[in-house]
């Protein structure tokens, strides 16, 4: 009977799950977008933040794109005002990596027609929900940006044939939203549009 090396199939294990956390972030330090894969604490997600703040933000562009943080590296790439950073698992390919966050860069890109930071800010929403028709659970699903926006767009359809002239189809969109990222769009967490609680 063979023995396992235990440490080997957790870290295989933890190298085929994906991303830990997307972060996007300003040149001033701004959060645009966050969403962590995997579990962690509220004081290890405001240290990974705080890190990305002072490991990414003052490098200069001609630096490396990868910064090994223990048991997870960052890998970036800056698209004009914003950095797209990636918690990684040490073993995964960066380029790899790099490759899939072009390709959310392009979906964002189709879907807003030349994407900006201001499109990130007035519509976390859209953004998000590219971003969970791209991955899940860190790891990509669908790399097609036509079928990604095609979801997209039947999704925005049907919740507008379902809503009453006259009514709110944002906090509808927005039930999929944690209360963090509801607080972001300006909107109080828990309330879910002029019916209430469901």
């Amino acid at each position: 009977m063979t023995d396992f090396d235990d440490s080997k199939l957790k870290s295989k294990a933890s190298a085929a799950c994906g991303w830990n956390f997307i972060v996007l972030m300003s040149r001033q330090g701004k959060i645009r977008l966050s969403e962590f894969f995997s579990s962690y604490t509220e004081a290890e997600k405001r240290r990974i933040l705080r890190d990305i703040a002072a490991d990414v933000l003052p490098r200069q562009a001609k630096m490396c794109n990868i910064i090994e943080k223990g048991e997870y590296k960052f890998i970036y790439r800056r698209y004009a005002s914003l950095y797209f950073v990636v918690g990684a698992p040490v073993e995964m390919n960066e380029l790899i990596v790099l490759e899939q966050i072009h390709l959310f860069v392009e979906a964002l890109d189709g879907y807003f027609n030349s994407v900006c930071e201001l499109d990130l800010v007035f519509s976390l929403h859209k953004s998000l929900m590219i971003l969970f028709e791209m991955f899940i659970g860190g790891m990509l699903c669908e790399s097609n940006r036509r079928e990604v926006l095609q979801q997209i767009v039947e999704a925005e359809e049907m919740v507008e044939s379902m809503t009453k002239p006259g009514e709110d189809t944002s906090s509808q969109l927005d039930d999929g939203l944690s209360f963090q990222e509801q607080f972001q769009l300006g909107r109080k967490p828990g309330a879910r549009g002029p019916r209430g609680n469901r």
